[in-house]
């Protein structure tokens, strides 16, 4: 209750001073009128729909400047800063430009063992659990997807009643706690998983090894957010640290890895199942695809993490400090499933830093089929970026399990701004591919993208990095991969 002791203060004033001004002397109207106005400015900040910040905090809140980031109408062409011209990277235009798409295109996850395909839009909303953000904020989130017709990945922290209330499409992601489905003995529970899978709501299933902000341990929720209902969603202690373990209990091998995979699909009734990692060493992943072609098991997606993700549930030391970077990380999963002859049946997710229609095409250029946003998507929803995720304390309602916070969000005006803020930066990828003389994803290549690797020195992305032919890794592969591909072992990680 403190963030509001401004309010009844200026309101106290103003009933002390306005009577000593009317009774007494004209001198008190120095203090009066001041208090008076703050107190009519405090009094309207408490029903504002569209400001949390100043709902939460009145009058102090609009001292607050708003946080710099995504913003979800169409804004008009500004003219960019002088050092933008000479930026590090750049996309290709055509001198014959294509028209445009009226549709924004979807891909198809789904390869030959999955039953229940689903398309998926080029922008969707990365993982970021019920307890890490409000119930309001998830809520508004699940709407915004729905108004959109996008998907929300749940995060590990389970699936609650607050992404299925959204009635948006779901990517339910089970971490190594498996919040959600997890029985007694920490393990997956089949039968609740099978039940929760088969709600219409849920449109796919991705297993996450590992993150980009936090590879190599599992997520922290700190006590301050495990509240009555987080400690039910995942049956935990109330008010006490849940440490997810660092790895899953279910597999210890790529081998073991895949078939878990093809186990959950099944279980899934035959929805697209995936995985979900930030890449370490390539030959780890050589080995999850050498798994693949010996058991005969291949994911329907992988989605990769880049380590420059942000998270409030790490250490500050490990964000970009350990795996590879977003870039990195795409072009080695991208090359891997070629080099096997995979690619074609398993899309390619990218997370990591993504916020704008040039994110999205560059990722596609990269060998991403499709892109997740967590950081942008965070803003749209009414993140002014505080740095108090981790302490409950958000001032906007969005990272805080504190009801008195959370209740100051107004979902639905923050799912319509969700909605037009992945419209809008879709619909800016689509112009740019059209620009770029490039109708659909598919038809972008690594020429598309250069970059400025010295002054006046400029590489593509073809020269920079080496792309594997279909099937060569199987054929004979090239000196630069031999001896990860030789070390990698389907029944060993590492």
């Amino acid at each position: 209750m403190g963030r509001f002791w401004p309010l009844p203060l200026v309101a106290l004033t103003a009933a002390v001073s306005a009577p000593a001004a009317l009774l007494v002397s004209g001198r008190w109207w120095w203090a009066a009128g001041p208090a008076l106005a703050l107190t009519c400015v405090g009094a309207a900040d408490l029903v504002r729909r569209r400001h949390s910040v100043r709902r939460n905090h009145p009058p102090a809140g609009r001292l607050r400047r708003p946080a710099a980031g995504p913003h979800p109408r169409w804004e008009a062409v500004r003219e960019p800063r002088a050092d933008a011209w000479d930026g590090p990277e750049f996309l290709v235009p055509s001198l014959r430009p294509a028209e445009a798409a009226e549709e924004p295109p979807v891909v198809r996850v789904g390869g030959p063992d999955c039953s229940q395909p689903y398309d998926m839009a080029l922008l969707n909303v990365s993982a970021m659990s019920f307890g890490a953000l409000s119930a309001r904020a998830v809520l508004a989130l699940s709407r915004g997807a729905a108004l959109g017709r996008f998907a929300q990945d749940t995060g590990e922290g389970g699936l609650s009643e607050h992404h299925l209330r959204g009635g948006g499409d779901l990517v339910w992601e089970i971490g190594t706690g498996y919040f959600g489905c997890r029985g007694d003995d920490g393990r997956l529970d089949w039968r609740e998983f099978a039940d929760k899978a088969a709600l219409p709501e849920v449109k796919c299933v991705s297993l996450k090894l590992s993150q980009g902000a936090s590879p190599g341990m599992g997520a922290v929720l700190p006590a301050v957010k495990v509240s009555a209902e987080i400690a039910r969603e995942r049956r935990v202690p109330e008010g006490v640290d849940v440490v997810s373990p660092p790895s899953h209990r279910m597999f210890s091998t790529p081998r073991e890895l895949v078939l878990f995979l093809a186990r959950l699909r099944e279980a899934a009734g035959g929805k697209p199942v995936g995985l979900k990692l930030c890449v370490g060493a390539r030959r780890e992943f050589l080995a999850v695809c050498r798994a693949m072609l010996a058991e005969g098991a291949v994911p329907d997606f992988v989605v990769v993490d880049g380590a420059e993700g942000g998270t409030g549930a790490a250490p500050s030391g490990f964000a970009g400090r350990l795996g590879m970077p977003l870039t990195q990380g795409l072009v080695t999963v991208h090359n891997a499933l070629v080099g096997v002859g995979l690619r074609d049946r398993v899309r390619i997710g990218a997370s990591g830093r993504v916020a704008t229609g040039w994110d999205v095409v560059a990722r596609l250029v990269q060998g991403a089929d499709y892109t997740n946003a967590a950081r942008a998507m965070m803003l749209a929803v009414g993140c002014v970026r505080a740095g108090r995720c981790h302490t409950g304390g958000c001032p906007a309602g969005v990272a805080t399990q504190d009801p008195l916070r959370t209740r100051r969000l107004h979902v639905t005006d923050r799912a319509r701004q969700v909605e037009r803020y992945q419209r809008e930066t879709v619909r800016d990828a689509v112009r740019i591919m059209a620009a770029m003389g490039v109708r659909e994803p598919g038809a972008l290549a690594p020429g598309h993208l250069v970059r400025r690797v010295a002054p006046g020195v400029e590489r593509s992305y073809a020269d920079l990095y080496e792309w594997l032919a279909p099937g060569e890794l199987l054929a004979g592969p090239p000196p630069s991969w031999e001896a990860d591909w030789k070390a990698a072992d389907p029944d060993r990680f590492g």
